[in-house]
């Protein structure tokens, strides 16, 4: 007698690029031109991001990293300088600021997971240049705070905005505050692959940054500085256009799933589900729970992937904590408490548009199946 197998879900993954038609008839069009290095499709897709971000000007650079060192290297901020940033971070926010020759001082986070204003303010000194909010998973930082505190200090703002697009506060756009630096990578909730662009409404930090990416060149051959090749593609311009161009509904989307999910989790004890504070567009790049102290958080995405559910650990240590960091004279170990636990309790679960009711259901469900088992 032959079994009979019940057949197997789809695995339901932590992020999943929507990219349909107009992404391929675009691309398409980009190399049947036969101009596929910056040009029209380049300008076409700085034209929505000052869009997105509310912006005079964007910048488009080869990705998210480049971003945040053309705008630390534009804004002059480099050795004997420090930069306050959050621990909580990936590597490239820490990577750019000691490029730049700076050093990095660490202020703790909220339990929203963004930078606290008051711990900025407890680090600010006389080498103080900068601060460098990171809008985390896509929650802006409390940024009308912190523009005062840069403001009466005299410090330049660059916003960590790689995973925040079309974020607000108060209906004010990230990326508008300071200078804005996002990235396009595969995993963004707009991707062109690589990719990555510096917001500003400072039209001479603008034509710097153009020449910066671009060997210097104001124009060909004309060398207005020491440059960098940090140009993004026809290609990945064209990639990213037609997601750009629905945005909004992206947003919505996000938004909705985000608030479907936080509904089926309940009010579970062993879960803190993720909320946005009053007056800050949450645009949901990753939905994060923290699970309470004493649970097993690797068995709970091991359970959950054995359902087909994929999690994720943003992040499993403070950014300083790594080998390349760890004994680095220009980083500076602050203590950061709350930032420290939400390493140990921190899970993502997936929130992405391609998500359908019953998936939500399922990731919920995995939850709670996980959390009963571990």
């Amino acid at each position: 007698m032959t079994a009979i197998h019940a057949p197997i879900a789809t695995r339901i993954r932590i992020s999943a690029p929507q990219l349909g038609p107009e992404v391929e008839d675009l691309v398409l069009e980009v190399l049947r031109s036969g101009h596929l290095a910056q040009g029209p499709m380049v300008g076409r897709f700085e034209a929505l991001c000052t869009e997105m971000a509310g912006t005079a000007h964007a910048v488009a650079v080869a990705n998210g990293t480049v971003a945040l060192d053309a705008a630390l290297a534009v804004l002059e901020i480099g050795p004997g300088q420090e930069v306050i940033t959050s621990p909580f971070t990936f590597a490239a926010t820490i990577n750019a600021i000691l490029r730049s020759g700076a050093s990095v001082r660490f202020a703790d986070i909220r339990e929203d997971f963004t930078i606290d204003p008051d711990s900025v303010a407890a680090l600010i000194g006389p080498r103080t240049a900068a601060i460098m909010p990171v809008h985390l998973y896509g929650l802006p930082a409390d940024m009308h705070v912190l523009m005062s505190l840069a403001s009466a200090r005299g410090l330049a703002v660059v916003e960590d905005a790689a995973q925040a697009h079309a974020a607000d506060v108060d209906g004010r756009r990230v990326g508008s505050f300071g200078v804005g630096c996002f990235s396009f990578y595969a995993t963004k909730n707009v991707t062109s692959g690589e990719g990555g662009c510096i917001t500003t409404d400072d039209s001479m930090l603008a034509e710097r940054l153009r020449s910066l990416r671009n060997q210097g060149m104001r124009s060909r051959y004309d060398y207005a500085m020491i440059g960098q090749n940090w140009r993004m593609t026809d290609v990945a311009a064209a990639i990213a256009i037609p997601q750009m161009q629905h945005l909004e509904e992206i947003v919505r989307t996000r938004r909705r799933n985000a608030a479907l999910l936080t509904s089926l989790i309940g009010n579970d004890s062993e879960v803190t589900t993720p909320r946005a504070p009053e007056g800050r567009g949450h645009v949901w790049h990753q939905y994060t729970i923290l699970l309470e102290p004493g649970i097993d958080r690797d068995r709970v995405a091991a359970s959950m992937s054995s359902e087909g559910v994929d999690t994720g650990v943003y992040y499993p240590g403070l950014v300083w904590d790594h080998e390349a960091y760890r004994n680095h004279p220009n980083v500076h170990r602050d203590d950061t408490p709350l930032a420290r636990e939400c390493t140990a309790r921190c899970l993502s679960l997936p929130v992405h548009p391609g998500l359908s009711t019953h998936d939500l259901e399922r990731v919920a469900g995995a939850l709670d199946h996980a959390l009963l088992t571990s």
